[in-house]
């Protein structure tokens, strides 16, 4: 099968949506070791687990943008 390429404004999108998944899981990370409250600590782990693999899955589709040359 065919790779497929992504469009160049489909690349800075998922760019985009990446650094905010990494702000999100920065901030919920920080967020989880100052929280007192166990069921709102369980909660943001489980934030933090859910956007690590977010970012792995864009990471794998900004594999498939376009080469761009200098």
């Amino acid at each position: 099968m065919e790779k497929s390429n992504l469009a160049l404004n489909e690349t800075m999108q998922i760019h985009e949506l990446l650094n905010l998944k990494t702000v999100c899981m920065t901030s919920s990370k920080l967020t989880e070791g100052v929280v007192f409250d166990q069921d709102l600590k369980k909660l943001l782990e489980t934030c933090v687990q859910s956007t690590m693999t977010d970012i792995k899955e864009l990471q794998e589709l900004l594999q498939m943008a376009p080469e761009i040359k200098v």
